[in-house]
């Protein structure tokens, strides 16, 4: 279905089944509460529903305007408006098996709001990160474009199919005829609405390279300093052709990277750059090791937590925040750390929401850490992260490149039915900002 019949059908076809929701619910012995079904049944056609007792919390003509933004942008982005007293018990969940449809949903509940999200979609702390920027954002209308503003950059996959598919009924042939002409006087206007979106996609993806680009310096300039502070001479007392080699190799690393990323176009490219780092470090490593006497060390990915830390020495056992336990390797600093019961020193990097891990900043972080950490072992490191969940989806190979490995799961948009993970849609509404899951067993209690 395209934008202009999406139009149609909620300039028409919605409002008369509104209006015969509220006939039917004000009938003697009928129930006024809109069933869920009726709410999945419409969000698998359009990302926004907004319920016949909401109205007066978000006008049509700003619901209309979320969903085009949303399906211009193909991501799994649902929006929900319902009543103040609509009940609340296992709401997120019983929508999600309702709707069957893998994605991000956020529900306006009166004052209240709240949203869920499938892991591979997006993280329980992106949610809560999400969640807690727009609590205080004013009005129905600010506060859903905020939220779906963030989601719309954050969130793996992309939309259903649904929501392109026409609606397979009957069409009447004066209908057909009516919506041809329309379709042809609106032609350059879809083209420029195409041509706006392709512009604005390749604006994000340049961002999304500049935001790399200060990332990457980083780990170039923290690679010269170590070649610095070695202070290696080949012509030096007790040098052999392997430490020349070592020495060598460590410094065509370093050019090659400096190259890279001056040539680099696309946030793909960045993979590269990072390779070369992470050959260039394991090459100096190998020479302070000659140089001590002692043997080179066994090649190993760089540490999971900052690629600068060097060369790994082990794997240990982590488990991220609101996430499962996995194996990752590390330095011997953060192997100390982790022992002790601290935190692991873990790489940041500035995001629209501060300062944060670079496995929850965004997917331009996949080419980066792709680089070090090679296609076989990165999905088992990323698991159950917001990066990990993007990488998941159709969707991301065309926007930063393949070859990462298998991120298994469903992605974004996917039909699951009711084959989901419970604890992602459980927690009380309100109360966690859309990450805290404790309690309740998924009902809701409250604090709105």
């Amino acid at each position: 279905m395209d934008a202009l019949s999406r139009t149609l059908v909620r300039l028409f076809i919605v409002p008369m089944a509104a209006a015969l929701a509220v006939l039917i619910a004000g009938a003697p012995g009928a129930q006024a509460v809109t069933d869920l079904s009726v709410v999945a049944e419409e969000l698998r056609e359009s990302p926004v529903y907004v319920d016949p007792g909401a109205e007066d919390i978000l006008a049509r003509s700003d619901a209309e305007a979320l969903a085009d933004k949303i399906e211009d942008a193909d991501e799994p982005v649902f929006v929900v408006v319902l009543p103040a007293d609509y009940p609340t018990r296992d709401l997120f969940r019983n929508l999600r098996t309702e709707t069957g449809v893998t994605g991000l949903y956020g529900i306006r509940l009166g004052d209240g709001f709240d949203a869920r999200a499938d892991s591979g979609v997006l993280s329980r702390d992106g949610v809560r990160n999400l969640v807690t920027a727009v609590r205080g954002a004013g009005d129905a209308k600010a506060q859903l474009n905020d939220f779906v503003d963030g989601a719309l950059r954050n969130t793996g996959g992309s939309a259903p199919g649904s929501w392109s598919e026409g609606s397979g009924g009957d069409v009447p042939v004066g209908g057909l005829i009516t919506v041809g002409a329309v379709l042809a006087a609106g032609g350059a206007g879809a083209y420029a609405v195409v041509r706006r979106n392709r512009r604005r996609h390749e604006e994000e993806r340049r961002a999304a390279l500049e935001r790399l680009r200060v990332v990457v310096d980083e780990d170039i300039t923290a690679f010269g300093e170590e070649l610095d502070r070695l202070d290696f001479h080949p012509a030096e007392r007790g040098a052999d052709d392997a430490m020349r080699a070592d020495y060598e190799h460590a410094l065509d690393a370093y050019e090659q990277s400096k190259t890279f990323m001056a040539e680099a176009r696309e946030p793909e490219d960045v993979r590269a750059v990072t390779q070369a780092v992470e050959d260039g470090r394991f090459a100096l490593a190998s020479l302070a090791a000659r140089r001590e006497g002692r043997p080179p060390p066994e090649r190993r990915p760089p540490c999971f937590f900052d690629p600068r830390h060097g060369p790994s020495v082990a794997d240990a056992v982590w488990t991220p925040p609101g996430g499962a336990e996995r194996e990752v390797p590390v330095c011997a600093a953060d192997r100390a750390r982790l022992a002790d019961g601290l935190d692991p020193a873990v790489r940041e990097v500035d995001t629209d929401h501060g300062r944060r891990p670079y496995w929850d900043a965004g997917p331009a972080y996949g080419p980066w850490a792709g680089g070090y950490f090679g296609g076989g072992l990165l999905p088992g490191l990323l698991v159950g992260t917001m990066l990990g969940g993007m990488m998941a989806g159709p969707g991301y190979a065309a926007d930063y490149g393949a070859g990462y490995g298998e991120f298994n799961g469903y992605g974004g948009g996917d039909v699951s039915g009711a084959d989901f993970d419970g604890g992602d849609f459980g927690g009380d509404f309100g109360g966690g900002g859309g990450g805290d899951f404790g309690g309740g067993g998924g009902d809701f209690g409250g604090g709105l």
